[in-house]
């Protein structure tokens, strides 16, 4: 089985209402350390993104952060990680991110991380790339964006098939796990016909 050399997060800079939230987050870290992938976020220090990074980093893991100058000036950079990469804008960040990563996953998280999502996700149906983007659902946070694209379907705005551009764990300890099994076995391309 093909190891998950890195894995990118998409979630929130802030902590969110529900403390599952958080512990998710730091347990993602955690399990990554142990697992020996890297971390990839967008390099704040505040937030479910910091609280990863900051878990992994404890736990012995590496942690590669990807932040524009504006941000980084704004003092949101971390400042303790294995490697920091400063970039002019957004859409910068999110191709080395994308670049530096094996697969994806998408914590509880606000605008900036559906964006995250949404882009990376419309990528892989335009078959940019078939690397695993896993929603980590906590608390059944994103329960009702799942329905959504159900629904997308089932009105044919989507072809069946695009359920599978996604997976969901509701654990994060099982983050790595999934994303290691969809290497070993990758999903095939969804069709752009029905």
């Amino acid at each position: 089985m093909p190891q998950l050399k890195s894995l990118c997060i998409f979630c929130g800079s802030q902590i969110g209402n529900n403390p599952e939230f958080l512990r998710a987050a730091e347990s993602l870290g955690r399990a990554l350390a142990v697992n020996g992938t890297t971390l990839v976020f967008g390099g704040g220090r505040v937030g479910l993104m910091g609280a990863a990074a900051d878990a992994a980093l404890k736990g012995g893991g590496s942690v590669l952060g990807v932040i524009p100058q504006f941000l980084k000036d704004k003092e949101l950079a971390h400042s303790g990680l294995t490697e920091m990469i400063v970039v002019p804008d957004m859409h910068t960040r999110k191709r080395v991110m994308f670049e530096r990563s094996d697969a994806f996953c998408v914590l509880p998280g606000g605008v900036g991380t559906l964006e995250e999502m949404f882009e990376i996700v419309s990528w892989r149906q335009l078959h940019r790339h078939n690397k695993p983007i896993i929603v980590l659902n906590t608390a059944g946070y994103w329960s009702n964006l799942l329905g959504l694209l159900d629904q997308i379907i089932a009105a044919d705005f989507a072809h069946k098939g695009h359920e599978s551009l996604v997976t969901v764990v509701d654990k994060a300890e099982d983050v790595a796990q999934t994303a290691e099994a969809e290497l070993a076995n990758p999903k095939p391309p969804v069709l752009f016909t029905s």
